[in-house]
């Protein structure tokens, strides 16, 4: 199938701008990068980014006029047995980190990703796309999966309406239209949910690999066969995570800001955790799993609770879990590459992330079941310290929000200077590793980022143990569109 048949022409223009950023990354130079950078930003983007770098520089001069008040103030904390024993947590706190960061620097340092195997290698492959209220982005998703290069007689495709209140299962149709056997589609009486939806799949699907692809997101033509060749070259391999970069960054300011983030949350921490064989979350948007590892946790998945409720979150996550439960290896592909789209409005971000906090809350409290306990024959150190480190971040959310609440009531100076001269500091580092991945010009919406981050979704940890229970999935009705 040819591309200029198989996809509509907005489709073809984002990928072809996507693989030539991936190929060529360094094809710019610095005077032609920032060029386009303020050609394609409207003056709402220039303002933001204008305004990241006036904060962050306007507070690293507060903190050089203000340092004998940041010495009076450490010299008070440290006089009261309260404070004192907070800045010893603190301290604790940052020195695991730092050495964490050490550690992960290392891993990433060690990790390659697999190379495709032979077309005779590659296993049979069922792919698994579940729609809620898409519209005719699941036909742009379900043309990018048919033109992949992936052996025909070994794929199969599967597309699973669940439910639908708009046009999504009349694209499914014309999809099904075009592609013929190639697509199997059925249609849920009723909206399920999504781990429903992908339930029905993993019961149709004859192959030996499942993957699963959200349907909004775009793959590449060998985006299949590089996520899957690491089930042939590692026979522990239970779970494979996709790379998840941003489809919908072209104009609004949240995806830019976003794509930097999903880069270092992808490139540099599941690569490290891949050199680990720990994987903790394969995406929804991109992951594929050995069909007998997943038949082996399947009704305990299916039926999941969390106090006493039915588990409709989190259901990547989850699988994840009882993967890794089971001993096997989740790793990571670098070179599978999906394109998918994320809010575009702070509302449906936040929504998207009290959804993932209130899943990492779950799945933490899962995995503390098993993961001090034998459950993989080799080392079981590096998964640990996984585990430790997104477990410290859920413990302390509570103690350093009533920090930041003491320290904006007390100090409201120091506080904003010494906040944003931190995040001038900490974030220079997913500016470096954008930037030499991809693109110099884009790489500075992680300041504007870390600003947003820890000035307007810093609530979302707390709010999320806190609402741990609750269900739902937040952002697919029709009134909550990305």
């Amino acid at each position: 199938m040819k591309k200029g048949n198989a996809l509509s022409n907005p489709v073809n223009t984002l990928k072809n701008n996507a693989e030539n950023i991936i190929h060529n990354p360094k094809a710019l130079t610095l005077k032609n990068k920032i060029s386009s950078f303020f050609d394609t930003a409207d003056a709402w983007g220039v303002f933001v980014m204008g305004s990241t770098f006036v904060l962050m520089l306007g507070a690293a001069y507060l903190m050089y006029i203000l340092q004998s008040d940041f010495t009076q103030f450490n010299l008070e904390r440290m006089s009261s047995k309260l404070g004192l024993a907070f800045m010893i947590v603190a301290g604790g706190l940052f020195l695991f980190k730092a050495v964490f960061f050490l550690y992960t620097l290392y891993q990433y340092l060690r990790y390659k990703p697999i190379a495709s195997v032979e077309d005779d290698e590659l296993p049979t492959c069922t792919v698994i796309v579940p729609a809620y209220n898409e519209g005719k982005q699941v036909w742009d998703t379900l043309m990018s999966l048919a033109e992949s290069d992936f052996p025909k007689e070994k794929l199969q495709l599967l597309a699973i309406d669940d439910g639908s209140q708009d046009d999504t299962w009349h694209w499914i149709q014309e999809a099904k239209k075009k592609l013929g056997d190639c697509l199997t589609i059925y249609k849920q009486p009723k909206n399920m949910g999504k781990r429903h939806a992908l339930y029905l799949g993993f019961n149709e699907g004859t192959g030996e690999i499942f993957v699963t692809v959200d349907s909004d997101s775009i793959v590449k033509k060998d985006t299949l066969r590089n996520l899957v060749s690491p089930f042939i070259t590692n026979e522990q391999c239970g779970a494979v995570a996709g790379n998840i970069r941003v489809l919908n960054n072209e104009k609004a300011l949240l995806p830019k800001m976003l794509d930097v983030s999903f880069v270092l949350s992808f490139e540099f921490v599941r690569s490290a955790e891949s050199s680990l064989n720990s994987v903790l979350c394969t995406p929804g948007a991109l992951a594929a799993y050995r069909s007998s590892a997943v038949f082996a946790c399947l009704p305990e998945w299916i039926n999941q609770t969390f106090m006493g409720q039915p588990s409709d979150i989190g259901e990547d996550r989850a699988m994840t879990n009882m993967i890794l439960k089971q001993g096997h290896h989740v790793l990571f592909q670098r070179n599978a590459y999906a394109y998918t789209n994320v809010p575009e409005k702070y509302r449906s971000l936040y929504k998207m992330f009290i959804r993932w906090g209130r899943s990492n809350v779950r799945e933490n409290i899962e995995m503390s079941k098993y993961v001090f306990k034998n459950f993989r024959q080799e080392s079981k150190t590096g998964t640990r310290l996984l585990f430790l480190s997104q477990s410290s971040k859920i413990v302390m959310s509570y103690p350093f929000l009533l920090f930041m609440l003491f320290f904006i009531i007390t100090h409201p100076l120091l506080f904003v200077s010494s906040t944003l001269f931190s995040i001038l500091v900490l974030s220079t580092f997913p500016v470096i590793f954008y930037a030499k991945r991809y693109e110099l010009s884009e790489s500075f919406w992680a300041y504007s980022y870390s600003i947003l981050y820890t000035f307007g979704l810093f609530w979302i940890t707390p709010y999320a143990i806190a609402t741990a229970n609750k269900r739902g999935w937040l952002t697919r009705g029709l009134s909550e569109k990305k």
